[in-house]
């Protein structure tokens, strides 16, 4: 069934917000907004194999660190930095996290892909530990429900995350700007949070294309399941035209509870309509699991949801949570703070996982989902983006493809041309409040990738591993240890190890005083959890 809310190919509404915004007083709000980056990395061992090693002391505590935590498994390091005005200011912090993480690793690596290394069997992968505070150990049930849901080895898959925000001196300017507009500041900053999600979910397919970096995998990962991928070597599988086969439906979307989870982007009421009866909703299948198996218990619940960022998705609005609070409610009580890129795969050819060119890049193309005009996206519409998106993800290579759009068949390389002209602008603009060119040089790069399909990442992937005849882990394996050298190479100064040396030993302490601490038991704890209901508040 078509979408019913066509998009239209050509506006003024980006050049007429983009000429009002960046004159004037106010014209530097623009380059005063927020970027932080979020990188999953595994630790493997110096022959490829995961770490059965703890959560390093010297990182500090995963429960407390505000900068060196683990995801899914102890193995699975996470790095985050702080939000910075410049994507080049967060890309040094992380440079600094991985600095520091590399001298206190011994002989351990990162591992520097999305798709894992070779695993051991599923039930002997270790889950992330956090201590025995009612909150480690809620971490902790939380991640034990995901195995039985999901698996382990898909828990180990890791990304990159991109959070975007616009300064809130250029909401204001942006609403002074629409006559008539009588939402609240907080509610119409909101609103185009929302209108930038949507212009995301049809326009991402764009990203899987430009940065995909995962056409391949160790066959062990898919060993015993069924799929539709190619036999690379006797170690590897792949699609010949994959981009992200971490973004296909080999993760949390071919699980029938998140398949058939469509949220609402149309706004922030129905968005939080969705999700709140998600993880508010028994599924049969989790209820046959139960929560508790001989005294100790395995998940948080039996919903569709444990917690609401059980929810994959490839966008996600956000805001900063208060101590205890849910994500959920603080989006209700305060609206939306910023955006939060999930969909970005660990780019194998950089030692951080992700380039300043990327960064330049994503910053005009957000600016432009911000800018450009945002129909409503009808059910039929989100899945049109959806099918879009995995088509891109599975084939994004493939000569001739072509995309739906609003119906219609389109090709995706006119499409996509079509976008870059459009984030053209944008990129100027930036340029110009900042005075370097680097923003247009990055959307060139992004030009010739989609002039010449061997220039994508997932493209040099899989030509280096046939050139070389590498696996699959072979090369994912070289690289990483480049990357090692290249760290290992540089260590930190000695006052910067000192201080990050502090911070690691107050995280310990300070999970120590929740422990110390703590009051009521962890049963008590969970069922005020899981009591939790969503009650909209007025803004």
């Amino acid at each position: 069934m078509p979408n019913k809310n066509p998009v239209l190919p050509a506006t003024d509404a980006i050049r007429h917000r983009l000429s009002a915004l960046a004159a004037g007083p106010g014209a530097d709000a623009l380059r005063q907004g927020l970027r932080g980056i979020e990188r999953e990395s595994l630790r493997v061992t110096r022959d490829g194999k995961l770490a059965m090693t703890p959560h390093p002391r010297a990182f500090g505590s995963a429960l407390t660190h505000p900068h060196i935590t683990t995801d899914y498994s102890e193995a699975l390091v996470e790095l985050i930095t702080d939000a910075k005005t410049d994507s080049a200011a967060a890309l040094e912090h992380l440079d600094t996290l991985h600095r520091f993480v590399y001298g206190k690793l011994g002989d351990e690596l990162l591992w520097n892909n999305s798709m894992p290394c070779e695993l051991p069997p599923d039930d002997q992968i270790p889950i992330g530990w956090y201590g025995t505070s009612n909150i480690g150990m809620l971490k902790y049930v939380y991640r034990k429900g995901l195995s039985l849901r999901y698996g382990r080895k898909m828990q180990c898959i890791a990304g990159i995350h991109y959070n975007y925000s616009l300064s809130e001196d250029v909401w204001r300017a942006w609403q002074s700007l629409e006559k008539g507009n009588t939402l609240s500041t907080v509610d119409f900053q909101s609103e185009r949070y929302f209108a930038l999600i949507r212009n995301f979910r049809r326009t991402s397919w764009l990203l899987m294309y430009l940065f995909g970096a995962s056409p391949a995998l160790e066959a062990g990962f898919v060993r015993g399941k069924p799929h539709a991928l190619d036999t690379f070597d006797a170690d590897t599988f792949y699609l010949p035209h994959a981009t992200s086969l971490r973004m296909s439906d080999l993760g949390y979307t071919n699980n029938p509870a998140q398949s058939a989870l469509l949220p609402s982007y149309d706004n922030l009421d129905a968005y939080l309509d969705v999700l709140g009866r998600a993880v508010s909703q028994p599924y049969p299948p989790y209820e046959a699991i139960g929560t508790q198996r001989d005294g100790e218990w395995v998940q948080i619940n039996t919903n569709v949801l444990q917690i609401e960022n059980e929810f994959y998705s490839t966008i996600r609005p956000k805001r900063v949570i208060q101590p205890g609070e849910r994500p959920l409610h603080a989006l209700s009580a305060r609206g939306v703070q910023y955006i939060e890129v999930r969909c970005l795969d660990i780019d194998p050819f950089e030692p951080s996982g992700i380039s300043l060119e990327t960064s330049r890049f994503l910053d005009a193309y957000l600016l432009y989902c911000a800018l450009d005009d945002s129909p409503l996206l009808s059910h039929e519409a989100n899945t049109e983006a959806n099918d879009n998106f995995s088509r891109v993800a599975k084939e994004g290579r493939k000569p001739g493809l072509a995309l739906s759009r609003d119906g219609r068949t389109v090709s995706m390389q006119a499409w996509g041309t079509e976008l870059l002209d459009r984030i053209a602008p944008v990129a100027e603009a930036l340029d110009a409040l900042n005075g370097t060119d680097e923003t247009t040089r990055a959307l060139a790069t992004q030009r010739a990738r989609l002039a010449d399909v061997a220039l994508t990442p997932s493209a040099r992937v899989l030509q280096i591993m046939r050139d070389k005849q590498q696996s699959f882990g072979a090369f994912a394996l070289d690289l990483s240890e480049q990357h090692a050298a290249f760290y290992r190479s540089r260590p930190l100064p000695e006052a910067i190890t000192r201080e990050l040396d502090a911070l690691a030993a107050k995280s310990l302490d300070q999970q120590a005083a929740i422990e110390r601490d703590e009051a009521g038991s962890f049963d008590a704890f969970i069922a005020a959890y899981r009591a939790y209901t969503l009650n909209r508040v007025s803004v």
